[in-house]
């Protein structure tokens, strides 16, 4: 049972170092329980200690969360004056790091849940959201969604909450929170994705994880609001490794030996390769591709078999191997893997619309960066040969400013056109964005602009209906989202998907 209190929350701030003061924390405050954390005061409730964060945050949210029942607040030396004021009879903990700080009064005042469920964290550039997928399929059996938690960038699941993702990771009082609700309802496994956000602003500082597995690494995230350099970047991911009690790593990425070196951290660690590298414990042979379907054999340290995926995509052999790798340290028998696998399918991720043998046939995917363009086109142009391939891209605003350059740059040695359009501008205009990447386009590369991305999608269908021979459309990097972040807020709009289907029935009924 949870016997946290605010006293033993300062001690243990002050234990580790965080605790830079207190307000209003008498013996009788002191013995006040404490159930749990927020950061966000729409989702505040009674017992709770709140954290008043981050650089849009206001007064009125403690105000609000106080209201709510929140029985004190934790905030940082800068703001612990006017939170006062707003806030005089209630008790505080000022923290000298606040990150640190949120994530062990989190995990604390949460119960620690995550010893009560297993764990499995994964990071890498690209391929996480999938492996999550596939973990999920084998966990869950027959019933997906219903015995295994999931956090990532494509949606989240704890057993109470049920939504679409925000963050990759969230904050630590909302990660935390998930963790419970998990433990409360049984759920045996989290699954969930890490990011080097969360790894970097220490979001989950205190979790232990039973299995970290660690997928590739590309040049990714190199801005000034997210990481300064690559290297502060890798780092920030290998930092999994440091919380986990066993690892997963990938022989076949780039810088492999490092990660395999911090990875020896872990008391346990299983090595995968697709490409048959030495020393690997997880590996495929007999590879095989067509149209919609991969298969290969698997060997493992206590089993081998034929494993058949339900989806396209050459490289989500090394995203099975991964998930075969974690369910080989989870104890999972080979007949829920095998199973597991052939149902396993990702929303938005290597979604094939239409049927193969279609004239006009769509990729859904969230390939976004340089390496996921790279692994995908690579793919791509090998199961659907004799395809002309159309585009539908975008780039983010504000933030990895390179791939405006780099993701013209890689998929012009693919397509034989391209189409730029929004993916969530954010506050950077989209004519802009799309400039740039105009600017960017190899000389000779048939392109054009549309910034609608609807429009875009609608421009792709006809012109893959108007060429000669049979066409793939490529809509990547909003997957099945049904938002668009622009300006402040994240306007509701239809999947990619939805659009190219709807566009591609009404073109194939013309006379």
């Amino acid at each position: 049972m949870n016997t946290t209190t605010l006293a033993s929350l300062a001690a243990l701030l002050d234990e580790q170092g965080l605790l830079a003061g207190t307000h209003n924390l008498t013996a009788e405050a002191g013995a006040t329980p404490v159930t749990g954390a927020d950061c966000d005061s729409r989702v505040a409730r009674a017992g709770h200690v709140f954290v008043c964060k981050g650089a849009a945050f206001r007064p009125a949210y403690l105000t609000s969360a106080l209201e709510l029942g929140a029985v004190a607040y934790l905030c940082d030396e800068a703001h612990a004056a006017e939170l006062a004021e707003t806030a005089p009879a209630a008790p505080a903990l000022v923290a000298s790091d606040l990150r640190r700080a949120m994530a062990h009064v989190s995990a604390e005042a949460w119960g620690h849940p995550d010893r009560d469920v297993r764990v499995v964290g994964i990071t890498g550039t690209k391929g996480k959201s999938t492996v999550s997928y596939m973990l999920r399929a084998i966990l869950d059996g027959d019933e997906v969604g219903s015995g295994t938690a999931v956090i990532g960038s494509i949606d989240t699941y704890d057993g109470v909450e049920h939504f679409e993702s925000h963050n990759t990771t969230p904050e630590s009082p909302d990660l935390w929170r998930h963790i419970a609700n998990t433990r409360d309802s049984g759920l045996p496994v989290l699954d969930m994705e890490v990011s080097s956000q969360a790894l970097k602003y220490d979001r989950v500082v205190g979790l232990d994880l039973d299995v970290a597995c660690f997928l590739n690494i590309g040049r990714d995230h190199i801005s000034p609001v997210e990481h300064p350099s690559f290297e502060d970047y890798f780092e920030s991911k290998l930092r999994i490794f440091d919380q986990a009690r066993s690892a997963v790593v990938n022989m076949d990425c780039d810088h492999a030996d490092v990660i395999a070196a911090r990875a020896a951290r872990c008391p346990r660690a299983l090595r995968f390769s697709a490409e048959g590298a030495d020393g690997a414990d997880v590996w495929a042979s007999e590879v095989r591709s067509e149209l919609g379907r991969v298969s290969f054999v698997a060997h493992t340290p206590s089993w081998e078999a034929t494993i058949t995926l339900a989806m396209p995509g050459l490289f989500n052999v090394d995203n099975a191997l991964a998930a075969i790798a974690v369910c080989e340290l989870l104890g999972i028998d080979a007949k829920r893997v095998v199973a597991g696998l052939a149902r396993a399918k990702t929303p938005g991720r290597m979604e094939l619309i239409g049927e193969p043998g279609d004239r006009v046939v769509a990729l859904v995917d969230y390939a976004h960066n340089k390496l996921s363009y790279q692994r995908f086109f690579s793919s791509v142009t090998k199961e659907f040969p004799g395809h002309r391939i159309i585009v539908v891209m975008g780039a983010p605003g504000g933030k990895a400013y390179e791939r405006r350059t780099e993701l013209p740059q890689e998929a012009a040695k693919w397509a034989d056109h391209l189409i730029y359009t929004e993916e969530d501008p954010a506050h950077d205009p989209v004519e802009e964005i799309c400039a740039q990447m105009v600017a960017a386009t190899p000389a000779g590369t048939s392109h054009e602009v549309i910034y609608d991305r609807e429009a875009a999608i609608r421009r792709a269908v006809e012109l893959g209906f108007e060429g000669e021979g049979p066409a793939l459309v490529c809509l990547l990097a909003k997957g099945d989202e049904t938002r668009q972040h622009v300006g402040d807020e994240f306007v509701p709009c239809r999947t990619d998907g939805e659009v190219f289907l709807e566009a591609a029935e009404k073109y194939a009924q013309r006379p």
